[in-house]
């Protein structure tokens, strides 16, 4: 995978999710939330957002805990435009850690962008992850 979300200023601990020994998964992922605490890679637009992988777990290692960020100021990757400001969401593409403006109104918040981006830009945002009612 490529594109990871770097952490520049870490405003909260990370704390530990479930994740499946069987996968492989790179510090800075952008992870999403699953049933009882579980997170996974995200992979989707509407994807409830866990938070960032603070460290990388190996598949098969025998782990089935991984700290992720739910907090904190990260250097991500715009997929189209994003303006400061802006709430942000992920987006399926072609990297799973591309974040894209979001509509507010039909998707799950990864955080908020604090620098203005062109599409495939480098930009700053805040992590805080809050879901929406999508039903």
């Amino acid at each position: 995978m490529a594109q990871e979300a770097t952490l520049i200023f870490e405003t909260g601990p990370a704390i530990p999710f479930s994740v499946s020994n069987a996968v492989a998964v790179e510090k800075g992922a952008i992870m999403k939330l699953g049933v009882s605490m579980a997170a996974a890679i995200s992979d989707g637009d509407t994807d409830i957002v866990a938070g960032i992988a603070r460290s990388e777990k190996i598949a098969s290692d025998g782990n089935v805990k991984l700290d992720i960020y739910r907090q904190g100021i990260f250097r991500g990757y715009a997929s189209g435009a994003i303006t400061v400001g802006d709430a942000l969401a992920t987006a399926a593409g072609t990297d799973a850690n591309d974040i894209k403006r979001s509509d507010v109104g039909g998707e799950n918040i990864l955080g908020t962008a604090f620098e203005s981006v062109e599409d495939g830009g480098t930009f700053l945002f805040e992590l805080n992850p809050r879901g929406i009612n999508l039903a």
